[in-house]
């Protein structure tokens, strides 16, 4: 297993290679070594220690990693917080984290908060206060990564060094990343596919990273142009900005990319197909979650992708599917998916209950409805807790989705279960579209009712400029969903 994310680990001859850069500052790997052995001399001083934790709310720019990697040389956690958080949001994370030091840019106060560092204090220079010799134990807690909360308050994901290790491995062999290969993250850091994908990865490689606060497809293009990365990690949405950019006529210099990775959430179908042919290089979808360490499957660059699947299991990972009473359902059966391997989480932490339901069998329980076809490919069929049962039948609003997304006028689109007072639920649908005056809802009713059943074309469907998002590119179907109870209060 490679740890060489961790400077004490990696090889000297990383020493005068290019590590990470942001808009204002750029370091090599020996250079970014002496800025965590300064910042872990001043956290070391403010009582951070062996089994500690350190919360991080930045935007992505360098010293959020120096002060992630800081935590880690003194034997501690990092527990990286959206840095767009309201003071009740922050204060739930760092209570239940018990982070005795918060580093950020933020000025307002958090009420009973830890200690706080802003970040224009961070150390940058050794004051020679001496450090106990780098020791890090796999088993040490390396990452809090607290989950978005949409089943409730977010849970703090337990990952280790075995973990982190263990994911930079398989994602490394995976996707052949060496030391050649250049990332642009745009991604935010607070979201563990950034982190590793789009950090650590590229890091044990001896590769470069280089760090965007936040997107716009101009910019974006901008910056590929200017900074020649090979290869970036996006959510659909970012592709299908991008993909409308150079469409529009966007200036778009692409030939240093050779690959991209897209995840977080499902990709409408056609999307990548599209965004391939127009960029010119492959963009595998994949599919994980914070609580597997980031991901389990992802589909080959080398192989064959498969549209509308999510591909394969990753090196040293094993995916079943499994039924309601715990056994294991042969190729082609609908089901829970559920994972094996060293990539997943040690358990949620403060919540024993929690852990037990989601690892007590020796699987991680995803909840997530999937398929495994005969090569072993997996096609994610929906959220279990998305699941409409509408007059005991089971609707799985993936299925509309796609239909949705497939007409041209429509962007995106989500489906949720409304309540019924007769049927205990129907189907109801969000689109967001370009043009609102180009479609109405009669004609995408008309639309689903050619490809679906009566059951589960939509009862109702809301166009929308853009459909709500939560912190990391998914759509936040909560808000749908009050959004539709309000809407039933109302009326």
């Amino acid at each position: 297993m490679s740890v060489a994310y961790l400077p004490w680990s990696r090889p000297a001859d990383f020493d005068p290679r290019p590590c990470v850069r942001d808009a204002e500052q750029e370091l090599t790997y020996a250079e970014f070594s002496a800025r965590v052995d300064a910042a872990a001399e001043q956290l070391a001083e403010l009582g951070v220690q062996p089994g500690s934790v350190v919360a991080i709310m930045l935007p992505n720019r360098v010293e959020l990693l120096v002060a992630m990697v800081a935590a880690w040389r003194l034997r501690a956690a990092a527990t990286p917080m959206n840095p767009t958080f309201t003071a009740t949001e922050a204060a739930h994370q760092l209570t239940d984290s018990g982070a005795v030091v918060l580093v950020t840019d933020r000025t307002e106060p958090i009420p009973d908060g830890p200690s706080v560092l802003p970040v224009s204090e961070l150390r940058r220079e050794s004051r020679g206060a001496g450090l106990p010799a780098p020791a890090t134990d796999l088993a040490d807690v390396a990452l809090l990564i607290y989950t978005s909360g949409s089943t409730g308050r977010p849970k703090g994901v337990v990952l280790s060094h075995d973990n982190l290790g263990s994911m930079a491995d398989m994602m490394g062999s995976f996707t052949g990343i060496t030391g050649d290969d250049h990332c642009l993250l745009v991604l935010p850091l607070f979201h563990v596919n950034a982190i590793l994908v789009s950090c650590l990865v590229p890091m044990c490689a001896g590769g470069q990273v280089s760090l965007l606060q936040r997107f716009h497809p101009v910019d974006f293009l901008e910056n590929i142009a200017r900074l020649r990365p090979t290869y970036f990690s996006a959510v659909p949405t970012i592709y299908a900005y991008l993909v409308g950019a150079v469409e529009a006529g966007a200036p778009a210099d692409l030939s240093s990319v050779r690959l991209a990775i897209c995840g977080a959430a499902p990709a409408p179908a056609g999307l990548l197909a599209k965004a391939e042919k127009l960029f010119g290089f492959p963009i595998c979808e994949g599919y994980g979650l914070s609580e597997g360490t980031c991901a389990s499957t992802c589909n080959p660059f080398d192989g064959e992708r498969k549209p509308g699947s999510v591909g394969v299991p990753l090196p040293g990972q094993t995916i079943g599917i499994m039924a309601p009473d715990g056994t294991l359902l042969p190729t082609g059966e609908r089901g829970e998916v559920v994972i094996q391997g060293t990539n997943v989480m040690q358990g949620y932490l403060n919540n024993p209950e929690a852990t037990a339901q989601a690892l007590g069998d020796g699987w991680l329980h995803t909840g997530d409805v999937g398929i495994l076809d005969e090569d072993g490919y997996l096609t994610i069929v929906d959220r279990i807790k998305d699941m409409i049962i509408r007059g005991g039948e089971n609707i799985y609003p993936k299925e509309i989705e796609t239909v949705l997304n497939e007409h041209p006028a429509v962007a995106e689109a989500a489906v949720v279960g409304a309540p019924d007072a007769a049927l205990g639920e129907v189907v109801a649908a969000f689109v967001a579209v370009a043009d609102p005056t180009a479609i109405d809802e009669d004609a995408l009713k008309a639309h689903c009712a050619t490809h679906l059943a009566k059951i589960k074309v939509p009862v109702s469907i809301a166009v929308l400029d853009a459909l709500p998002k939560n912190p990391v590119g998914k759509t936040d179907k909560p808000t749908l969903r009050r959004q539709l109870a309000d809407l039933s209060q109302g009326a």
